[in-house]
């Protein structure tokens, strides 16, 4: 009995020591090495102090900001240890209802707009963080910022346009705005 169960112990801790220490450890290591910004979370520090993460979206509701997509995580938005979509598929009562009140929140913060509202500024990613949002869905909030601001549209979109991200490698993903670097942006600017 313990010549077959000797071998099964002795690969355990092996196999234990090689995927559960030696692997994790190396790959932080090199991911150190390698890219020490994507490392640490892309930080994102304003004034010597952490503000955001490229990575994870965060609410914003004044007027002066661009709002990003609604976050699925509950009960606190955005909250990275709850990611995951709503779940609600695109017949659900539910989701018809939550976006509905989307876009009468942002119909209300500019009752001047009348284009539709881009898809994004009203349901959510499928994890719920996206950090992200379309350029369409910028140029919907271009005149509610300026004018919040004191700033001109042109000015406004001026901005956008620095912080559009085009597709990776020209191919792959859609153009998008990260919400957080473009308000820091303007908030830099005045």
């Amino acid at each position: 009995m313990l010549a077959h169960l000797r071998p099964a112990l002795v690969l355990l801790l092996v196999l234990t020591g090689l995927t559960g220490f030696a692997y994790p450890l190396l790959s932080t290591a090199i991911a150190q090495a390698a890219f020490p910004h994507q490392a640490h979370g892309s930080l994102v520090r304003k004034d010597g102090r952490v503000v955001g993460s490229t990575l994870l979206g965060q609410p914003f509701d004044d007027p002066r900001y661009f709002w990003g997509r609604p976050s699925a995580t509950s009960p606190v938005p955005y909250a990275g240890q709850a990611s995951a979509g709503s779940n609600l598929g695109p017949t659900n009562p539910a989701l018809a209802e939550a976006v509905k009140a989307r876009v009468d929140a942002l119909r209300a913060a500019d009752p001047e707009g009348a284009a539709p509202v881009p898809v994004d500024l009203v349901t959510a990613s499928g994890s719920g963080l996206d950090p992200h949002i379309s350029p369409a869905g910028a140029e919907h909030q271009v005149r509610r910022v300026a004018r919040a601001r004191g700033l001109s549209e042109a000015e406004v979109r001026r901005f956008v346009a620095r912080h559009t991200e085009g597709r990776l490698l020209g191919l792959l993903g859609e153009p998008h705005v990260n919400v957080l670097l473009l308000n820091l942006a303007l908030d830099g600017a005045r």
